[in-house]
């Protein structure tokens, strides 16, 4: 299922595509081919209504995603239909993108229908940080609003939730019926999150920020009858949806949790189907030990690291300089918005190193925002939400605000960096711009890419001179490690029946983490079984061919395009991106 398909050990050899431009069959693949992606990609927007807005596509307007079972089974079905067809076009008569999106597809459609085999997949769809419920709610930031059909699609989105909630609920319920509900360990602040969604009334709501102030573009009238008809979605529809899910998880759900080992192993054909999960994520064929294995390998390069770092400082040990950055108070902000302003002016440092690291920059912005109070609590520390030209939305830095005694400065310029430039931000933004097929600039999406390039560009901070003290280096060292301790912690938790505490005290032994930031993090990778495994693993591969670039290219190595060769496909598997990068190394040497 992984690993180099014909499609793309074939990517380089720009000259076959070249000889077979002229022949009817490379006429007739192509052919195929194109009016196959087009009907995929208008099958993911049917899918997926929110997506059809972010991209500009009104087709969507005022739908909600169908979380049936019924949709999820015909989904499935269309999966397999579209492989079938997919399989009989000859990928070698292609031309050299259009490879590329030939194995992107292939390789996608495989993925969701050997998930679909397993029951996780089917009924366990929602998480202490994510899910139908957390979804809808940030629709009222991440919706356009600027003319009255936006406004009249969000209602319509509002009416819509109550079949959704409904849908969300029939599904988890067999999870409860089956063991696969999500570990206790997990859940401890879920309810609190849950009842941050209920309210008394419209304007005290979430929900109701769209409506606090009318746009210039809307007629006085016809604001109040938005008004109107917006409160009563609310409270006829959206209320009740979401006590209807808090009694739910309240009476059923938590009470059936899972006690005992929270790795997904536990659950049944737990075992095969974290394998499978490690495969998806890295786009690699590596087997849970062998991920876990390199992952203790990493730990010990980087303590080394670390070691030589605490000396270099003055610190007799490691653990000294560790116990040193989590308790000293030089370290800590103690105002929400002064830590704001901190990350900020951060990123426009960033900003300025951008052109010196590429050749192509993106168009979109991104702002730095605090993570919304409803879902901040026990969430991670930062995280990216990727915008959109074609509804005029920049990309936000989402930054945790809460628990700052827990937030160390130190680790603001690594964090930086992978979330917003030249990390997520930039590539969510280049990837949005090119010059594809939109199911691949908007549709296709490898973790083991984005999150690979994420840290890679931790790295790059180096190369800016953002880590200017001991303990800002220590910062960066700790972010590695901290992807490092994911790969044992990952699998010794899915696969080899560790338990919370084990994972925790593994991290807190080997990284510059607070305890705050551990349990989230474990708890997370408890909750998201193989997704933390991809981040190491694609970081590891970019290094590697960096300098294998930097060796074979010698003096007329060119860091900027370096970089706009690895985004200039946007997500791909590694092995994909592996390919093109031999393939750009071979035109630059003239071979």
């Amino acid at each position: 299922m992984l690993g180099l398909t014909a499609a793309i050990r074939s990517v380089a050899r720009v000259f076959l595509i070249v000889a077979l431009a002229g022949s009817s069959a490379f006429a007739g693949a192509s052919e195929d081919f194109v009016q196959l992606r087009d009907e995929v990609w208008d099958a993911t927007l049917s899918a997926n209504p929110t997506l059809a807005t972010r991209v500009g596509n009104s087709s969507g307007d005022g739908k909600l995603a169908d979380l049936s079972l019924a949709e999820f089974d015909r989904q499935t079905a269309e999966a397999k239909t579209f492989l079938t067809r997919l399989e009989a076009i000859d990928p070698s008569a292609l031309s050299d993108a259009d490879q590329i999106d030939y194995a992107l597809m292939k390789r996608s459609f495989e993925d969701q229908l050997a998930a679909a085999a397993f029951d996780q997949t089917r009924y366990s769809i929602f998480t202490h940080l994510s899910g139908w419920f957390a979804d809808f709610a940030t629709l009222a930031y991440t919706s356009p609003f600027f003319t009255l059909s936006d406004y009249d699609s969000y209602i319509a989105r509002l009416n819509a939730f109550g079949d959704v909630n409904a849908q969300g609920i029939a599904r988890s319920r067999v999870a409860v019926d089956l063991g696969l509900t999500q570990s206790c360990a997990v859940l401890g602040g879920l309810e609190a999150r849950i009842r941050a969604y209920v309210f008394e009334e419209p304007s005290g709501s979430l929900f109701w920020a769209p409506f606090r102030q009318r746009p210039d573009t809307i007629a006085p009238d016809e604001w109040e009858r938005l008004q109107a008809e917006a409160s009563t979605a609310l409270m006829s529809v959206v209320l009740p949806a979401y006590q209807d899910f808090l009694t739910f998880y309240t009476e059923e759900y938590f009470p059936a949790c899972r006690a005992g080992v929270p790795g997904i192993s536990a659950t049944p054909e737990g075992g095969a189907y974290y394998a499978h999960l490690a495969q998806t994520y890295t786009t690699t064929d590596m087997t849970p030990d062998a991920i876990h294995q390199l992952g203790l390998s990493e730990v010990q390069r980087i303590r080394a690291e670390m070691e030589a770092l605490a000396s270099e400082a003055g610190f007799e040990s490691r653990e000294a300089f560790i116990e040193h950055l989590r308790t000293d108070p030089q370290y800590f902000a103690t105002d929400e918005d002064a830590y704001v302003a901190h990350v900020a002016a951060l990123a426009k440092e960033i900003d300025g190193w951008m052109p010196k690291l590429f050749g192509q920059l993106p168009r979109l912005p991104y702002t730095v925002k605090p993570i919304p109070a409803a879902s901040a609590p026990g969430n991670t520390t930062a995280y990216y939400e990727p915008g959109s030209l074609d509804i005029g939305q920049a990309g936000v830095y989402r930054i945790n605000t809460t628990a700052l005694s827990e937030r160390p400065l130190w680790e603001l310029p690594a964090l930086g960096v992978h979330e917003a430039v030249p990390g997520h931000h930039h590539q969510f933004s280049i990837q949005q711009e090119l010059d594809m097929h939109p199911l691949r600039a908007n549709g296709t999406f490898f973790i083991a890419f984005l999150e690979g390039w994420g840290l890679y560009s931790e790295r790059l901070g180096i190369e800016m001179g953002l880590y200017d003290t001991p303990a800002k280096t220590m910062g960066r060292l700790s972010y590695e490690m901290w992807r490092a301790t994911r790969l044992v912690v990952d699998t010794g938790i899915h696969s080899k029946g560790w338990s919370k505490q084990q994972a925790v005290t593994f991290m807190l032994d080997n990284t510059a983490l607070t305890p705050t930031n551990i349990d989230a993090e474990v708890n997370r990778y408890i909750a998201w079984p193989g997704q933390a495994l991809a981040y190491k693993i694609g970081e590891l591969k970019i290094r590697e061919l960096r300098a294998r670039s930097e060796q074979a290219l010698g003096a007329a190595f060119d860091l900027r395009a370096f970089h706009d060769t690895v985004l200039e496909n946007g997500s791909i598997p590694l092995d994909v991106l592996e390919a093109h990068v031999n393939a750009w190394l071979a035109a630059e040497r003239g071979t």
